[in-house]
């Protein structure tokens, strides 16, 4: 990891408390903070949601677009604020407008960029769009907070 406004996959595991199977980013291409993130999700197939989503033509869930949007946004306000590595939890506290454009299949590799709309004290707004070689797959506005782990 040279560049500052990148992040390997040890930088995302630095800054989120996500783990597998719900790990849902492995590589930062850029981050301008307080502003936008650009994550990347390599889709496969060994995930363990295509077995049933859907049997003879997988899918990966919208749902699951959508966390990997959050977990973006997760890395961005932590890296904003300085807190990679104190245990600081973003938790996901709504969902807007969420729009589901296009599959998103096993050995594609998912774009999510994030940007921040809006910060009043601990609490986030965030536009988020998932797209796969330009093409949206899922769009969606978000709420987050930034809280202290549980004791």
């Amino acid at each position: 990891m040279s560049d500052p406004g990148s992040l390997d996959i040890l930088g995302v595991l630095k800054a989120l408390p996500h783990r597998y199977p719900l790990l849902l980013v492995d590589r930062v291409v850029s981050i301008d903070l307080s502003e936008r993130i650009h994550a990347v999700k390599a889709v496969s197939f060994n995930e363990e949601y295509f077995q049933g989503h859907f049997p003879g033509r997988p899918i990966m869930p919208g749902v699951l677009q959508v966390e990997a949007m959050a977990q973006a946004a997760a890395i961005l306000g932590i890296q904003t604020l300085g807190l990679a590595g104190t245990g600081k939890l973003v938790y996901f506290m709504g969902i807007d407008g969420a729009k589901f454009r296009a599959p998103v299949e096993p050995g594609c590799l998912l774009d999510l960029k994030v940007e921040f709309t809006q910060q009043r004290s601990r609490v986030y707004k965030f536009a988020g769009e998932a797209s796969v070689e330009g093409k949206t797959t899922s769009t969606c506005e978000f709420t987050a907070m930034i809280a202290d782990p549980p004791a």
